[in-house]
């Protein structure tokens, strides 16, 4: 197999020693297996957020180093479609942690989490946080439609709710990786969450009040959202502005100043007070 310098696993335990003195943000790719319609492989989740990480981290030149996708997510609420694999809340939590806070402990002090799947955002927003309060690294999360708003609101055709899941977003984004594994003319839309001044799921527009119900109280395909409406070429024009965006946020990330804390409870802080 081809030795990729893009890959964590790549290298020797040697030679990762050598790569901390250059600093590349760490990159955790994580993603889920669950149901996508009857159009969309339950695969969905893993191949767009790694094929996103790994065309970022190929691009990149040495500023990203890709670690191992984690390819289970928290699914309870999808369990009802057979093939899903559900990871608890706090074991996904907990052993996410453990994949940062081991990177951290090597010495890489920038860590994103890229996320595929928007059920482990809470989950993985407290893996960040946890990460910072509990080692010298700074570490942030986020879903991948989040880095490219505008160009996806661009090509947008579907109403509200119709990027939630299986949707016009993923379908269009798979069908530009490869088209032949998605079954369009198995395509349904499926919009069935109950209207809402308050609550709704949008992948671009979020409802004020969050609420997630057992999916197939809502959604007997396991469609949220219009994937009939997806094509190859709104996938390739997200596909490249999510990737443009990314390595933006990665040269930012890598250089974000660390400030210094300060302990208030010290005598230090009486140098501070009004005369």
């Amino acid at each position: 197999m081809e030795r990729k310098k893009h890959l964590y696993q790549h290298y020797t335990w040697p030679e990762l020693g050598e790569m901390v003195k250059t600093q590349p943000v760490v990159v955790l790719p994580i993603g889920s297996v669950e149901d996508h319609g009857p159009h969309l492989p339950l695969d969905t989740d893993n191949f767009l957020i790694w094929n996103i990480c790994e065309e970022a981290a190929q691009r990149a030149d040495g500023e990203i180093l890709l670690l191992p996708l984690v390819p289970y997510g928290f699914e309870s609420h999808h369990m009802d479609f057979p093939g899903t694999i559900d990871i608890h809340m706090d074991h996904l939590l907990n052993f996410v942690l453990d994949i940062t806070k081991s990177v951290a402990h090597h010495g890489f002090k920038r860590i994103l989490i890229a996320d595929g799947h928007g059920s482990n955002m809470p989950i993985l927003e407290l893996v960040a946080r946890r990460t910072i309060l509990e080692t010298n690294a700074l570490c942030a999360a986020f879903i991948w439609p989040s880095l490219a708003i505008r160009e996806i609101r661009a090509v947008r055709e579907s109403e509200r709710s119709g990027m939630s899941h299986a949707c016009e977003l993923e379908t269009s984004v798979y069908l530009h990786l490869d088209g032949q594994r998605v079954q369009m003319e198995k395509a349904v839309k499926e919009m069935g969450m109950p209207k809402s001044e308050f609550v709704w799921s949008d992948l671009m527009d979020g409802s004020p009040v969050r609420m997630m119900d057992y999916w197939t109280r809502f959604s007997k395909s396991g469609v949220n959202g219009d994937p009939t409406l997806a094509t190859a070429e709104k996938g390739r024009v997200v596909f490249g502005a999510v990737i443009e965006a990314f390595l933006r946020l990665v040269r930012e990330f890598k250089t974000r100043p660390m400030g210094e804390r300060t302990d208030y409870h010290r005598e230090s802080w009486r140098g501070l007070s009004p005369a």
